[in-house]
């Protein structure tokens, strides 16, 4: 059984932690912290990501080119990529997906780039971690049009095709989401005072369609809020889904570690 899992943190960004990293990683531990993801945003910080994983069979890595970074890609980020994902720590293609709000590559390229990372995890048969920032218009229909590929083609992917990481959309999205075996990744915002709406879809969705993360070092929970975010704050963001649903914290712990499994198959990787 495993317990309290990050399946959401950017411990390999060295501007944020290079200082503190020891200490960090031993505050997390000792919250009881099982597990950790770390995703990569670019070429750089996905090496790094497996690196880390390397030195600790708690940590597991993603690989993969964030739609800010899009414009890094090339074929040999392609190529090198695919060599890490041979690496028995790797077990998820992300941080992808697209960004207009910040828009910082072309749209066209940031679909392109996308495009090439899911029919690399389809061929990888390694689940997907999407962002989405003011783009699930046109993210969706690939995620959906995609999934579908992978139930035709009878990839055993189709089950556990990715998590929607920091959902923000509505309730109905995430219905039609976790209808097709997708994961939504829920963190700090969701102990906001003012995250009503966030709060009523985590009320509204099933406990087994939950990922637990805090996107370290950003978006602190409450009452961590406008700090550095570290993977030990992830018991709040656990904490706050079992008031919301009006659950035993262990519970909540033991079915998201759960899922975390199931998507990530940490068991077949230690």
């Amino acid at each position: 059984m495993f317990g309290l899992s990050d399946t959401h943190c950017h411990l390999n960004l060295k501007t944020a932690f290079q200082e503190d990293f020891e200490e960090v990683l031993a505050r997390a531990w000792e919250t009881g912290l099982d597990r950790i993801l770390i995703p990569g945003i670019d070429l750089e910080t996905s090496r790094l990501a497996v690196e880390m994983a390397e030195r600790d069979d708690r940590i597991y890595a993603a690989i993969g080119v964030h739609p800010n970074d899009a414009l890094k890609w090339n074929e040999a980020t392609r190529q090198d990529l695919m060599t890490l994902a041979g690496h028995p720590k790797v077990v998820a293609i992300g941080e992808i997906g697209l960004d207009y709000y910040r828009d910082h590559a072309p749209r066209d390229r940031q679909l392109e780039i996308l495009e090439i990372q899911l029919e690399m995890a389809a061929s990888l048969e390694l689940p997907v971690i999407i962002h989405n920032r003011d783009a699930i218009h046109d993210l969706w229909p690939i995620l959906r049009e995609w999934q579908s590929q992978l139930v035709q083609a009878g990839n055993p992917l189709k089950a556990r095709p990715g998590v929607l990481h920091a959902y923000t959309e509505d309730l109905p999205t995430a219905l039609a989401i976790i209808d097709r075996s997708f994961f939504l990744g829920v963190g700090g915002p969701v102990t906001f005072k003012n995250a009503r709406d966030r709060q009523e879809i985590v009320r509204a969705l099933p406990l087994s369609s939950i990922l637990i993360e805090t996107d370290a070092p950003y978006l602190a929970p409450h009452p961590h809020r406008g700090q550095r975010n570290e993977p030990g704050f992830v018991s709040q963001v656990a904490g706050q889904i079992a008031s919301l649903k009006q659950l035993p914290v262990s519970e909540v712990v033991v079915i998201t570690a759960g899922n975390a499994n199931r998507l990530f198959e940490w068991r077949n990787r230690s």
